[in-house]
């Protein structure tokens, strides 16, 4: 277990997209980890899928039984500004931590780089202070339509990572409301829970306020402020989005301790960096009347078994092995 400060300082980012700009995106996701490490932060957060979108709104020209040209061509277009990790774009993230000396977590959608297959997913990708790509958690179950452009990660993808500044892990967006995959991150005990978002709804401020009581742990939620003029118009399928408000994000990040209490937040209609100082021993405190996987447990009646095993499509069998068997 690394050597724990006490106190920590903490950056959650709520901004915008260059929508559908990998470059554009990870140049603004650059500045913003600076400008946080300018005000002291040692943990920066962003949204879910800051590069290079989170295509509220858009339908990708599909229907029940159909596909568009159209929307084929906006699906490649998202495709080809997707990030592989690893790949350039982490590098120029890992070198913006390195700079600002920060733990950076940040949304994106991840290419499957293996043989360029054209699946994506929505994933979180954790940089050290050092500039290190510490690993990734590939989000579980794409909610909605969002399993039309998202595969399923697995348990493989499922990290609390050990830091001078408290355990830290995240769950994406409705990935919250999945009772057992909180526990396991209770489990492994978190104690900084991101929760990367593109919910804006005031429902979802009773969700990260729960999830810290539940939890006993802060809470860093990040969402996107987006106006519908920030969407580039030469989309094939810009047509699907007249019926959208002009605001299509309006935010509420927000920064939550331990007992359900805001420290920061929430913030709406506009975009804005958020700030808050945080002591550790709070959460030994809270657990005094409620530790969710320890005293306040009955393993003898609830259990829960996590698969943290890559899944794969295909197992290849040596068949030389086979014949000697």
């Amino acid at each position: 277990m690394a050597n724990q400060e006490t106190k920590v300082r903490v950056a959650v980012v709520q901004a915008a997209s260059v929508i559908m700009d990998r470059k554009a995106s990870t140049e603004k996701a650059v500045g913003l980890t600076l400008q946080a490490g300018e005000k002291g932060a040692n943990i920066v957060v962003f949204p879910e899928a800051f590069i290079p979108a989170y295509p509220r709104g858009l339908s990708f020209g599909t229907s029940v039984g159909s596909r568009s040209q159209e929307g084929r061509k906006d699906w490649l277009r998202y495709w080809e500004n997707s990030v592989t990790v690893p790949g350039e774009e982490t590098a120029l993230l890992g070198e913006a931590a390195r700079k600002a000396g920060v733990y950076m977590i940040i949304g994106v959608i991840e290419r499957d780089n293996e043989f360029s297959r054209g699946t994506l997913y929505c994933s979180v990708l954790f940089f050290g202070p050092d500039g290190t790509l510490l690993g990734k958690h590939r989000k579980l179950k794409p909610t909605a339509s969002e399993r039309l452009i998202w595969g399923e990660g697995d348990g493989s993808t499922l990290p609390v990572f050990d830091t001078p500044y408290g355990r830290i892990g995240a769950l994406i967006c409705w990935e919250n409301y999945m009772p057992l995959a909180r526990t396991a991150m209770y489990a492994k005990g978190v104690q900084i829970y991101i929760t990367p978002t593109a919910d804006a709804r005031e429902l979802w401020q009773s969700t990260i306020r729960h999830i810290a009581a539940e939890g006993r742990c802060f809470v860093l939620s990040s969402n996107q402020y987006v106006t519908k003029d920030m969407y580039p118009t030469d989309l094939a399928c810009y047509s699907e989005l007249a019926s959208s408000p002009e605001q299509m994000s309006i935010g509420g990040s927000a920064i939550v301790g331990p007992l359900g209490e805001y420290m920061a937040g929430p913030v709406f209609g506009k975009e804005d960096i958020l700030i808050a100082d945080l002591d550790l021993r709070d959460i030994a405190s809270s657990q005094f009347d409620f530790d969710v996987v320890g005293h306040y447990s009955r393993p003898d009646v609830f259990q829960l078994h996590v698969n943290e095993q890559k899944q794969e499509s295909v197992k290849w069998l040596d068949s030389k092995v086979q014949a000697e068997k």
